[in-house]
């Protein structure tokens, strides 16, 4: 029969308890390990970006680009109505309430 340990909570708690003190103790070991890590971490960014992207070449599909006018000029009419009512809310006026 095969006898797994259990997990003492006990030992991790007081090891975090302690990881300040450790660290704070050894500030140059500590900072050799911290720049470490964040160069491999920035390293795999820069390879999974940079590296890759450029292996990977995009697929270009054999359909053209189709502009549809009658969408545009919709558009456009739209744009026009909000650009009419925009400056004709400049024009405007507002009776003053506080007036008698």
């Amino acid at each position: 029969m095969i006898r797994i340990k259990r997990i003492q909570l006990k030992k991790i708690k007081h090891f975090f308890q302690t990881l300040p003190r450790i660290l704070a103790e050894k500030p140059f070991l500590t900072f050799l390990v911290i720049l470490l890590f964040f160069l491999i971490l920035s390293g795999s960014i820069f390879y999974k970006y940079s590296i890759l992207a450029d292996k990977a070449k995009p697929e270009i599909p054999g359909k053209s680009l189709i502009f549809d006018e009658k969408t545009y000029n919709d558009i456009l009419q739209i744009w026009q109505e909000r650009k009419e009512k925009f400056e004709a809310a400049d024009k405007k006026e507002y009776p003053n309430l506080f007036w008698r």
